[in-house]
């Protein structure tokens, strides 16, 4: 009989797929990053405990296409300075990412909020615009020039913070206490290029990041990456204190009730 692919692996195939995973090459993403202090409160407003705000009420967002083998990818990111039990890191808001497959990874073993959307990295000579967009909404862009190189950083570590849960099969709770995930980035930098610019942040009822406004840009910049990471599950967190922040992993209809900031265009 044919191998039926449905079938179960066998313990030898489940090994050799680990090792090959194990063993990726570098991969090198070109994308435009933007940091911005906003509102405190704003901040704070976001973060499920026992994540913390930083002594700096700072978002992030990174926009780039990434090399992968075979095909490109868009990924973006918006995220929020915060803290656990004394280490600073980001708590990611929302991760468009314009494949299917890598929500997969993401989702299910970080506990990522990834979701589809539409990733842009233009350049055009010295001018350059990034966005995300979903639901036909763009509602981060980053439109700027290059103005000039910058020093090469040492390669550096991060730390995002992600919650993983799973809903309850009876859509009240979950089935399982959620866990607090570190996800440790190492970062190098081979590319880096200043842009004088601005972030332009969009009304969106289902990725409402206006609510958390430009007020002063901290840094704008171009460059080319690459990162690995590694994640480890360092507590397990309280349900009901998770619970009114999950709206934040899924496009909740009821997000339509919820009214644009106020003095909003």
């Amino acid at each position: 009989m044919a191998r039926i692919r449905y079938g179960a692996r066998t313990a030898a195939e489940i090994t050799a797929a680990r090792t090959a995973s194990s063993r990726l090459p570098e991969i090198w993403s070109t994308g435009v990053a933007a940091v911005w202090e906003t509102d405190p409160d704003a901040v704070a407003a976001v973060l499920p405990p026992p994540l913390e705000p930083t002594g700096r009420p700072l978002v992030r967002v990174n926009i780039s296409k990434v090399e992968l083998p075979g095909y490109p990818l868009g990924a973006g990111s918006v995220a929020v300075a915060a803290a656990h039990h004394g280490i600073e890191g980001w708590y990611p808001l929302v991760m468009p990412m314009t494949h299917e497959r890598a929500l997969t990874g993401g989702r299910e073993v970080f506990g990522e909020p990834k979701k589809l959307g539409e990733v842009t990295v233009e350049r055009d000579g010295p001018v350059v615009r990034a966005a995300l967009a979903r639901h036909g909404i763009a509602f981060v862009e980053v439109r700027g020039a290059v103005s000039g190189p910058l020093p090469l950083p040492e390669p550096s570590r991060k730390t995002d913070f992600y919650f993983k849960f799973l809903p309850a099969v009876d859509g009240s709770g979950f089935d399982l206490d959620p866990v607090l995930v570190h996800c440790l980035r190492h970062e190098k930098v081979r590319r880096l290029e200043r842009i004088t610019g601005d972030v332009v942040l969009r009304e969106s009822m289902y990725d409402p990041v206006a609510d958390l406004p430009v007020r002063t840009l901290v840094d704008l910049t171009l460059g080319e990456k690459t990162t690995d990471q590694q994640g480890r599950v360092v507590e397990r967190v309280s349900a009901a204190s998770l619970l009114p922040y999950i709206h934040q992993r899924y496009d909740d209809p009821q997000q339509i009730l919820d009214g644009p900031p106020q003095g909003s265009a």
